[in-house]
Protein backbone atom coordinates (compact mmCIF):
# COMPACT_ATOMS: atom_id res chain seq x y z
CA UNK A 1 0.00 0.00 0.00
CA UNK A 2 1.19 3.16 -1.30
CA UNK A 3 -1.43 5.68 0.23
CA UNK A 4 -3.91 5.70 3.28
CA UNK A 5 -6.54 7.19 5.37
CA UNK A 6 -5.51 9.84 7.85
CA UNK A 7 -7.07 13.19 9.32
CA UNK A 8 -5.31 16.35 8.45
CA UNK A 9 -5.33 19.84 9.51
CA UNK A 10 -5.88 22.48 7.03
CA UNK A 11 -5.67 25.78 9.43
CA UNK A 12 -5.10 26.90 12.43
CA UNK A 13 -9.00 27.57 12.71
CA UNK A 14 -9.37 24.50 15.49
CA UNK A 15 -11.03 21.06 15.48
CA UNK A 16 -13.61 22.12 12.12
CA UNK A 17 -10.58 22.18 9.81
CA UNK A 18 -9.53 18.69 10.36
CA UNK A 19 -10.42 16.55 7.07
CA UNK A 20 -10.04 12.72 6.25
CA UNK A 21 -8.17 12.39 3.30
CA UNK A 22 -7.70 8.95 1.43
CA UNK A 23 -4.43 9.60 -0.41
CA UNK A 24 -2.21 10.43 2.07
CA UNK A 25 1.50 8.76 1.56
CA UNK A 26 2.01 5.47 4.15
CA UNK A 27 5.55 6.99 5.76
CA UNK A 28 8.69 4.73 5.83
CA UNK A 29 10.71 4.48 8.97
CA UNK A 30 14.05 5.79 9.34
CA UNK A 31 16.88 5.09 11.23
CA UNK A 32 15.85 3.96 14.98
CA UNK A 33 12.16 4.26 13.64
CA UNK A 34 9.09 1.23 13.33
CA UNK A 35 6.33 1.58 10.76
CA UNK A 36 3.23 1.05 12.82
CA UNK A 37 -0.17 0.02 11.34
CA UNK A 38 -2.31 1.53 13.76
CA UNK A 39 -5.26 0.01 14.96
CA UNK A 40 -5.85 2.58 17.90
CA UNK A 41 -5.24 6.44 18.30
CA UNK A 42 -5.54 8.15 21.22
CA UNK A 43 -6.74 12.01 21.36
CA UNK A 44 -5.34 14.27 23.82
CA UNK A 45 -5.83 17.59 24.41
CA UNK A 46 -2.17 18.67 23.09
CA UNK A 47 -4.09 17.44 19.33
CA UNK A 48 -6.68 20.41 20.42
CA UNK A 49 -4.07 22.79 20.92
CA UNK A 50 -2.18 22.43 17.62
CA UNK A 51 -4.82 22.33 15.57
CA UNK A 52 -5.12 26.11 17.11
CA UNK A 53 -1.67 26.80 16.65
CA UNK A 54 -0.69 27.15 20.46
CA UNK A 55 1.13 24.17 21.07
CA UNK A 56 4.66 24.74 21.98
CA UNK A 57 6.91 23.97 18.83
CA UNK A 58 3.88 22.47 17.34
CA UNK A 59 3.68 21.09 13.28
CA UNK A 60 2.85 23.52 10.98
CA UNK A 61 -0.10 23.11 8.68
CA UNK A 62 -1.09 21.10 6.76
CA UNK A 63 -0.41 18.01 8.58
CA UNK A 64 -1.47 14.68 9.63
CA UNK A 65 -2.76 14.80 13.07
CA UNK A 66 -2.14 12.74 16.14
CA UNK A 67 0.37 11.62 18.32
CA UNK A 68 -0.36 8.51 20.22
CA UNK A 69 -1.18 5.11 19.07
CA UNK A 70 -1.26 1.69 19.69
CA UNK A 71 -0.96 -1.33 16.90
CA UNK A 72 1.07 -3.69 15.13
CA UNK A 73 4.39 -3.11 14.06
CA UNK A 74 4.78 -3.94 10.54
CA UNK A 75 8.42 -2.89 9.42
CA UNK A 76 11.94 -1.76 11.07
CA UNK A 77 13.96 0.94 10.48
CA UNK A 78 17.81 0.77 10.31
CA UNK A 79 19.27 -0.24 13.86
CA UNK A 80 15.97 -1.18 15.41
CA UNK A 81 16.40 -5.10 16.83
CA UNK A 82 13.31 -4.52 18.89
CA UNK A 83 10.63 -4.36 19.15
CA UNK A 84 10.08 -6.87 15.94
CA UNK A 85 8.09 -7.07 12.90
CA UNK A 86 4.47 -8.39 14.28
CA UNK A 87 4.99 -7.13 18.04
CA UNK A 88 2.07 -5.18 19.75
CA UNK A 89 2.80 -1.88 20.97
CA UNK A 90 1.98 1.33 22.13
CA UNK A 91 4.04 4.75 21.75
CA UNK A 92 4.11 8.21 20.38
CA UNK A 93 5.39 9.70 17.15
CA UNK A 94 3.84 12.26 14.76
CA UNK A 95 0.87 11.32 12.47
CA UNK A 96 -0.77 9.09 14.68
CA UNK A 97 -4.62 9.97 12.94
CA UNK A 98 -4.22 7.42 10.29
CA UNK A 99 -3.89 4.20 8.72
CA UNK A 100 0.30 3.73 9.53
CA UNK A 101 2.67 6.45 11.59
CA UNK A 102 6.31 5.95 12.33
CA UNK A 103 7.44 6.33 15.83
CA UNK A 104 10.41 5.93 17.73
CA UNK A 105 11.33 2.24 18.65
CA UNK A 106 13.12 3.79 21.52
CA UNK A 107 9.81 4.56 23.18
CA UNK A 108 7.40 2.03 22.16
CA UNK A 109 6.06 -0.32 24.52
CA UNK A 110 5.01 -3.72 24.29
CA UNK A 111 0.83 -3.70 24.30
CA UNK A 112 0.36 -5.91 27.93
CA UNK A 113 -0.93 -9.21 27.14
CA UNK A 114 -4.51 -9.92 26.76
CA UNK A 115 -5.23 -6.30 26.29
CA UNK A 116 -6.58 -4.72 23.18
CA UNK A 117 -5.36 -1.81 21.68
CA UNK A 118 -7.99 0.17 22.76
CA UNK A 119 -7.20 -0.50 25.82
CA UNK A 120 -3.92 0.40 25.87
CA UNK A 121 -4.09 3.55 24.58
CA UNK A 122 -3.30 6.07 27.57
CA UNK A 123 -0.88 3.44 28.72
CA UNK A 124 2.16 5.90 27.81
CA UNK A 125 0.85 9.19 27.87
CA UNK A 126 -1.49 8.89 30.49
CA UNK A 127 -0.20 6.80 32.89
CA UNK A 128 3.30 7.02 32.67
CA UNK A 129 2.85 11.11 33.48
CA UNK A 130 0.84 10.39 36.05
CA UNK A 131 3.21 8.10 37.99
CA UNK A 132 5.96 10.41 37.03
CA UNK A 133 4.31 13.94 38.09
CA UNK A 134 3.27 11.51 41.34
CA UNK A 135 6.75 10.43 42.10
CA UNK A 136 10.11 10.71 40.83
CA UNK A 137 9.20 14.36 40.63
CA UNK A 138 6.09 15.05 42.97
CA UNK A 139 8.21 13.26 45.53
CA UNK A 140 4.98 11.98 46.93
CA UNK A 141 5.19 9.59 50.25
CA UNK A 142 2.46 7.87 52.10
CA UNK A 143 0.01 9.86 54.13
CA UNK A 144 0.08 13.27 51.79
CA UNK A 145 -2.65 14.83 50.66
CA UNK A 146 -3.00 15.39 46.82
CA UNK A 147 -4.85 17.83 44.85
CA UNK A 148 -5.60 16.54 41.03
CA UNK A 149 -6.79 18.87 38.97
CA UNK A 150 -9.00 17.72 35.79
CA UNK A 151 -9.61 14.45 37.77
CA UNK A 152 -11.38 13.09 34.95
CA UNK A 153 -9.05 13.54 32.27
CA UNK A 154 -6.62 10.74 31.22
CA UNK A 155 -3.73 11.98 33.24
CA UNK A 156 -6.44 12.73 35.92
CA UNK A 157 -7.86 9.18 36.07
CA UNK A 158 -4.98 7.58 36.35
CA UNK A 159 -3.34 9.77 39.09
CA UNK A 160 -6.59 9.33 41.36
CA UNK A 161 -6.21 5.69 41.11
CA UNK A 162 -2.03 5.56 41.23
CA UNK A 163 -2.13 8.60 44.01
CA UNK A 164 -4.59 5.93 46.38
CA UNK A 165 -2.35 2.81 46.00
CA UNK A 166 0.64 5.15 46.90
CA UNK A 167 -1.89 5.59 50.51
CA UNK A 168 -2.07 9.26 49.52
CA UNK A 169 -5.49 10.88 50.54
CA UNK A 170 -7.17 12.54 47.50
CA UNK A 171 -9.00 15.84 46.33
CA UNK A 172 -10.40 15.66 42.76
CA UNK A 173 -11.99 18.48 41.23
CA UNK A 174 -13.85 18.31 38.00
CA UNK A 175 -17.07 19.52 36.17
CA UNK A 176 -20.28 18.34 37.90
CA UNK A 177 -21.18 15.78 35.39
CA UNK A 178 -17.84 13.97 36.29
CA UNK A 179 -17.94 13.59 40.31
CA UNK A 180 -19.55 10.13 40.12
CA UNK A 181 -16.84 8.69 38.51
CA UNK A 182 -13.76 10.40 39.90
CA UNK A 183 -15.00 9.33 43.26
CA UNK A 184 -15.30 5.68 41.88
CA UNK A 185 -11.82 5.54 40.99
CA UNK A 186 -10.74 6.20 44.90
CA UNK A 187 -11.10 9.96 45.37
CA UNK A 188 -11.69 10.63 48.96
CA UNK A 189 -13.00 14.65 48.08
CA UNK A 190 -14.16 15.36 44.68
CA UNK A 191 -15.14 19.39 44.12
CA UNK A 192 -16.57 22.06 41.38
CA UNK A 193 -13.59 23.59 39.88
CA UNK A 194 -12.89 26.66 41.89
CA UNK A 195 -14.07 25.30 44.98
CA UNK A 196 -11.83 25.81 48.40
CA UNK A 197 -9.38 23.00 48.73
CA UNK A 198 -7.23 23.86 51.86
CA UNK A 199 -3.69 23.44 51.94
CA UNK A 200 -2.44 20.71 50.37
CA UNK A 201 1.05 18.86 50.08
CA UNK A 202 0.93 17.97 45.91
CA UNK A 203 -0.74 19.88 43.49
CA UNK A 204 -1.03 18.08 39.64
CA UNK A 205 -2.07 20.83 37.68
CA UNK A 206 -3.17 20.76 34.11
CA UNK A 207 -5.38 23.16 33.99
CA UNK A 208 -3.61 26.67 34.03
CA UNK A 209 -5.83 29.87 32.90
CA UNK A 210 -7.58 31.50 35.64
CA UNK A 211 -6.91 28.34 37.60
CA UNK A 212 -3.40 28.25 37.95
CA UNK A 213 -3.33 30.98 40.88
CA UNK A 214 -5.41 28.62 43.27
CA UNK A 215 -3.07 25.46 42.58
CA UNK A 216 -0.10 27.49 43.78
CA UNK A 217 -1.92 28.97 46.66
CA UNK A 218 -3.42 25.16 47.86
CA UNK A 219 0.07 23.86 47.89
CA UNK A 220 1.70 24.11 51.72
CA UNK A 221 3.96 26.30 52.08
CA UNK A 222 7.84 25.73 52.19
CA UNK A 223 7.19 22.16 51.12
CA UNK A 224 4.16 22.13 48.73
CA UNK A 225 5.44 21.02 45.55
CA UNK A 226 2.77 21.66 42.44
CA UNK A 227 3.83 19.67 39.04
CA UNK A 228 2.45 21.78 35.91
CA UNK A 229 1.94 19.06 33.03
CA UNK A 230 -0.78 20.79 31.08
CA UNK A 231 -1.86 24.41 29.67
CA UNK A 232 -5.39 23.79 28.48
CA UNK A 233 -7.11 26.50 29.93
CA UNK A 234 -4.58 28.53 28.91
CA UNK A 235 -1.08 30.46 30.24
CA UNK A 236 -0.57 31.74 33.44
CA UNK A 237 2.43 33.30 34.43
CA UNK A 238 4.43 33.19 37.90
CA UNK A 239 7.30 35.68 38.64
CA UNK A 240 9.87 35.70 40.83
CA UNK A 241 8.34 38.00 43.60
CA UNK A 242 5.86 35.38 43.62
CA UNK A 243 8.26 33.21 44.67
CA UNK A 244 9.63 35.42 47.26
CA UNK A 245 6.68 36.81 48.75
CA UNK A 246 3.22 34.87 48.24
CA UNK A 247 4.09 31.58 46.84
CA UNK A 248 7.22 29.58 48.73
CA UNK A 249 6.42 26.49 47.00
CA UNK A 250 8.24 23.98 44.57
CA UNK A 251 7.08 24.45 41.13
CA UNK A 252 8.03 21.89 38.64
CA UNK A 253 7.28 21.66 34.97
CA UNK A 254 6.63 17.96 33.10
CA UNK A 255 6.73 17.89 29.41
CA UNK A 256 6.38 13.53 28.97
CA UNK A 257 8.78 13.97 25.49
CA UNK A 258 11.45 15.99 26.98
CA UNK A 259 11.26 13.36 30.07
CA UNK A 260 11.90 10.24 27.87
CA UNK A 261 14.78 12.20 25.58
CA UNK A 262 16.53 14.07 28.56
CA UNK A 263 16.23 11.45 31.16
CA UNK A 264 16.12 8.20 29.73
CA UNK A 265 17.03 6.71 32.93
CA UNK A 266 14.60 8.04 35.12
CA UNK A 267 11.93 6.75 32.13
CA UNK A 268 13.00 3.10 32.03
CA UNK A 269 12.21 3.41 36.05
CA UNK A 270 8.75 4.67 35.30
CA UNK A 271 8.65 1.36 32.87
CA UNK A 272 9.53 -0.90 35.51
CA UNK A 273 7.14 0.86 37.95
CA UNK A 274 4.30 0.56 35.29
CA UNK A 275 4.92 -2.83 34.47
CA UNK A 276 4.86 -3.54 38.37
CA UNK A 277 1.38 -1.59 38.82
CA UNK A 278 -0.14 -3.68 35.37
CA UNK A 279 0.75 -6.83 37.29
CA UNK A 280 -0.85 -5.67 40.74
CA UNK A 281 -4.06 -4.83 38.88
CA UNK A 282 -3.25 -1.13 39.97
CA UNK A 283 -2.81 -0.32 36.11
CA UNK A 284 -6.01 -1.48 34.32
CA UNK A 285 -7.17 -2.06 30.78
CA UNK A 286 -8.62 1.35 30.02
CA UNK A 287 -12.63 1.69 28.62
CA UNK A 288 -12.20 4.54 26.25
CA UNK A 289 -14.78 6.17 24.39
CA UNK A 290 -14.08 5.17 20.42
CA UNK A 291 -14.76 7.22 17.65
CA UNK A 292 -14.20 6.22 13.87
CA UNK A 293 -11.32 7.85 12.17
CA UNK A 294 -14.39 10.41 9.64
CA UNK A 295 -15.22 11.43 13.15
CA UNK A 296 -12.18 12.53 14.63
CA UNK A 297 -13.15 16.53 14.19
CA UNK A 298 -16.25 15.86 16.12
CA UNK A 299 -14.20 13.71 19.31
CA UNK A 300 -12.09 16.92 19.43
CA UNK A 301 -14.07 19.38 19.42
CA UNK A 302 -15.98 17.25 22.02
CA UNK A 303 -12.90 17.20 24.47
CA UNK A 304 -12.22 21.02 23.58
CA UNK A 305 -15.99 21.85 24.91
CA UNK A 306 -15.18 19.65 28.21
CA UNK A 307 -18.28 17.45 27.50
CA UNK A 308 -16.13 13.88 26.97
CA UNK A 309 -14.55 11.68 30.49
CA UNK A 310 -11.63 9.63 30.41
CA UNK A 311 -9.69 8.96 27.64
CA UNK A 312 -11.09 8.80 23.74
CA UNK A 313 -9.57 6.68 20.87
CA UNK A 314 -10.36 6.83 17.16
CA UNK A 315 -10.23 3.79 15.31
CA UNK A 316 -8.93 3.57 11.89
Amino acid sequence: MTSMRALRQDSANGPEDLRLITDAPVPTPGPGEILLKVAAAGVNFADVMQTRGTYEDGPEVPYIAGFEAAGVVVAVGEGVTAPAVGDQVVGTGGGAFAEYMVMSAAGAVPVPAGWSADQAIGLILNWVTALAALKPLGRLAAGETVLVRAAGGGVGQAAVRLAKHYGATVIGTASPGKHDSVRALGADRVLDYGAETGEVDLVLESVGGAGFAASLAAAKRVTGRVVVYGVAGGEAAITNRDLNFRHQIHVIGLHLGVLIEQAPVIFAELMEELRALIAAGVCMPGTPTVYDLADGSKALAELEARATSGKLVLRP
